[in-house]
């Protein structure tokens, strides 16, 4: 088993922190004063460091630069009103992570060297988290093909790292959204359910003419008729239509298993909502907002959290929420955060004690 005596560590002779005000922090603009590193070469993980945050150097012929060969997670970690540091289900993105790994042809992650590596990077640099309402510390591990050769083949060198960001909000205020018909986030078959970083490459023509057109975001729907409902940009997303909530399931493979997600069905069970996980399209969404049975759109996500959706606009038809009678996401949110920052206790093993 890794431990951390088992990692070169070099600190920094003076933190950067000194020079942050940690209050109403941008999303992933500032990083703390070190990153975790490992390189995957001849059929095994070695060179485990922790070094000072510092850029890196890279070949132009990098694999990863021209066949895409890149993935990568988002976690959290919190600060309690004690003061204690917990990061919330991380080894929930380790196993994401994998799978990742395995449909992009790029070697597993121990998992020793996974949660070591994260355990020992964030107690490092704990005094990075904010304690504010609504802030975190952003925890960003990623890996990418790093042979030094042109030729579309999975590489046989692989570099992964984990870096962290305080921030606050992903977003500030409830979101205005565009239901995509043109373009096409992941099909059945491809790669949707992996958390690639081709997918937001992708998506990002379809959000910039969304936003072009006053809005946040685009809910994608399926690449065949275009009427179910999948992912919300960087979010999942649940509708509450009467007394249940419903999201569209992950069996066809073209939508993340975001942990956020599992764990708002969780506590949307515990508040009496009947879940239901399955193809919902996008006419009986209008069916329910015409009937007045629709209450509530809202996305979920790690750098989300619970993000109110305030319209959602399919062709020509626009529908409106009202975000402050948004009950069931609010409270959501509020029973999230009082997990997250150890306000009410943890009953289901979620916050990983540094």
């Amino acid at each position: 088993m890794i431990a951390a005596a088992d990692f070169n560590i070099k600190k920094v002779e003076r933190s950067k922190l000194e020079n942050i005000n940690l209050s109403n922090l941008p999303f992933g603009k500032y990083f703390t004063d070190h990153m975790f590193e490992a390189d995957y070469e001849n059929g095994e993980w070695k060179n485990l460091a922790i070094k000072p945050y510092q850029p890196l150097l890279l070949e132009p012929s990098l694999a990863a630069l021209h066949y895409g060969q890149a993935i990568f997670e988002g976690i959290k970690a919190y600060k309690t009103k004690g003061g204690d540091a917990y990061i919330f289900r991380p080894i929930d993105n380790f196993k994401r992570f994998n799978i990742s790994a395995q449909r992009m042809q790029m070697p597993e992650i121990p998992e020793d060297i996974f949660m070591e590596g994260l355990r020992t990077l964030v107690q490092l640099d704990k005094n990075w988290i904010p304690d504010q309402p609504d802030h975190s510390l952003y925890i960003r591990p990623f890996m990418f093909s790093s042979d030094e050769l042109i030729g579309v083949r999975p590489s046989e060198k692989y570099k992964f790292l984990i870096i962290l960001s305080p921030t606050g909000p992903y977003y500030n205020t409830p979101m205005r959204i565009y239901v995509e018909e043109k373009y096409v986030r992941a099909v059945n078959g491809g790669v949707g359910y992996a958390k690639a970083a081709g997918n937001y490459g992708a998506a990002m023509l379809a959000t910039a003419e969304a936003k072009k057109l006053g809005y946040d975001q685009v809910l994608w729907t399926d690449a065949i008729k275009h009427e179910y409902v999948q992912e919300c940009g960087t979010m999942n997303v649940f509708f509450i239509i009467g007394d249940k909530a419903i999201t569209p399931d992950l069996n066809s493979g073209t939508i993340l298993a975001g942990v956020t997600r599992d764990s708002v069905i969780t506590v949307l069970g515990e508040m009496g909502l009947t879940i239901e996980e399955r193809p919902l399209n996008i006419l009986e969404v209008i069916e329910a907002y015409h009937s007045g049975t629709l209450r509530e759109v809202f996305g979920t996500g790690t750098a989300a959290t619970i993000s109110l959706i305030k319209e959602l606009k399919y062709k020509e038809f626009v529908m409106n929420f009202d975000p402050q009678s948004c009950k069931v996401a609010n409270e959501v949110k509020n029973r999230m955060n009082q997990i997250r920052y150890g306000i009410i206790p943890d009953n289901h093993g979620w916050m990983y004690k540094i």
